[in-house]
């Protein structure tokens, strides 16, 4: 075997040293941007959802279901429309939310805060729910944003295959290039049904990722965020 067909090897099987079967359940996060082929959209919905509904009847089969019961048999349909059109409709950029800027008018200078943004996303190691809450904030570089818009870009993001760490940057990156501004704050909490359901199957654990950037960076922004979030 050449030395490129071994470096090959080893990078598919391993990731900083470690195979598949070692990291187990850990979490990984490879980077900001979401993992996407570079032909995602050459095939349409339509044809992606017929394709999911074969493979995931065979998966049913494979399971040892009985695909001719009325309760099952639009199973498959069911699955693939919703994963298409519903909770990972967000891979596809033309779900995108569109996005109308303001001026600021009232000259409101202070810090604005989105709270308790509820959204449902889904683990990409396990393709379980994901299920939490997420807080924004921002200060107006001399535009403002619709309030309902926060909440959409909060969607589009959860509603892809996720990595709370990455739907945290991801939010944040979208809202400062959409306003402009470096003056943004996102804190996620959220509940993992990959370690409440399954695994260690801890109900009681969350997790929070935090993003802030700009006049968030300094330690008495950080604590008024947080006394708004909490009150």
């Amino acid at each position: 075997m050449s030395t490129k067909t071994l470096n090959l090897k080893r990078n598919k099987n391993y990731l900083n040293g470690f195979t598949a079967t070692d990291i187990g359940d850990d979490h990984l996060y490879t980077g900001i941007d979401t993992p996407m082929k570079p032909d995602a959209f050459k095939m349409s919905d339509i044809d992606k959802k017929k394709r999911i509904a074969i493979l995931f009847e065979e998966i049913m089969d494979v399971m040892g279901l009985d695909l001719t019961d009325d309760s099952l048999k639009g199973t498959p349909q069911r699955v693939a429309k919703m994963y298409i059109d519903e909770i990972f409709s967000g891979l596809n950029p033309q779900n995108k939310p569109k996005v109308a800027l303001f001026e600021n008018k009232y000259q409101y200078n202070q810090m604005l805060v989105e709270k308790n943004i509820t959204f449902y996303s889904n683990c990409e190691h396990h393709f379980v729910p994901i299920i939490g809450r997420a807080h924004i904030a921002y200060i107006s570089s001399g535009k403002v944003i619709g309030l309902s818009k926060l909440n959409r870009i909060v969607q589009y993001f959860a509603k892809r295959p996720q990595v709370q760490e990455r739907l945290t940057n991801q939010i944040a990156n979208e809202l400062k290039k959409i306003l402009n501004t470096e003056d943004i704050a996102v804190i996620i909490d959220a509940k993992h049904l990959c370690v409440s359901s399954r695994g260690i199957k801890d109900d009681t654990s969350a997790t929070v990722t935090c993003y802030y950037g700009g006049q968030f960076k300094d330690q008495g922004k950080i604590t008024e965020l947080h006394n708004y979030i909490n009150n």
